[in-house]
């Protein structure tokens, strides 16, 4: 008489992706931590007031808007494709992904 190997049910692992209906305005393209500065490359226009929220890693900051600057200059208002700096209080990375609140 052969015994038969009782079944073994597998767990599969699924991974949860959270789908938002907010696009990017932007994306960090460098950190400068003695400074504690973003440089963030827009997809779309942002000013002087906005929130916007870093997302990377596990990290996730809200940001107000009280100054920013372009080519070393502070500005009020910045277009599309701008590269701006603006000050941060926590550390992000090139690639963080940036929300408008």
């Amino acid at each position: 008489m052969v015994k038969k190997k009782p079944k073994v049910k597998k767990t599969v692992k699924k991974k949860i992706v959270l789908k938002t209906q907010e696009k990017p305005i932007g994306k960090v393209s460098h950190y400068f931590d003695k400074i504690k500065v973003a440089a963030i490359k827009l997809k779309a226009p942002l000013k002087k007031g906005d929130t916007i929220r870093i997302e990377g890693g596990t990290l996730m900051i809200k940001v107000k808007i009280s100054s920013m600057q372009k080519d070393h200059k502070p500005i009020a208002k910045a277009k599309a494709r701008d590269e701006i700096g603006i000050k941060v209080l926590k550390v992000v990375r090139e690639g963080y992904r940036v929300f408008k609140v």
